[in-house]
């Protein structure tokens, strides 16, 4: 469903670290907004609902609420510094067009 590189994986630990909580969930998501009509999400939770998908991709449990999960099938997170700074990249499959910021995009339909 989704996949995580190495540096994104790290740099999901390593935010996960800092929240001193092993057990949180890593949270995807779009919603609606953005350069393009929708814009990714993502955060910690400590549980899963019940309208929640949980995937294991290595070390990390990610939650995506079903509703949203076909927006995200097949992305893959990335993870990459630069001179600007750091930042999650993403590749999704299910995009017809993204922005040139890379957060938003618009959905094949």
């Amino acid at each position: 469903m989704i996949h995580l590189t190495q540096s994104a994986t790290n740099e999901v630990l390593r935010q996960q670290s800092r929240k001193n909580d092993s057990n949180l969930l890593f949270r995807l998501g779009v919603k609606s907004g953005g350069c393009c009509e929708w814009v990714y999400t993502f955060g910690w939770e400590p549980e899963a609902t019940a309208n929640d998908g949980v995937y294991q991709c290595g070390s990390i449990r990610i939650v995506i609420d079903s509703e949203i999960a076909p927006y995200l099938a097949g992305l893959t997170l990335d993870y990459s510094e630069d001179l600007m700074g750091g930042g999650f990249r993403f590749d999704n499959p299910n995009a017809a067009k993204t922005c040139s910021c890379g957060h938003s995009f618009v959905f094949k339909s």
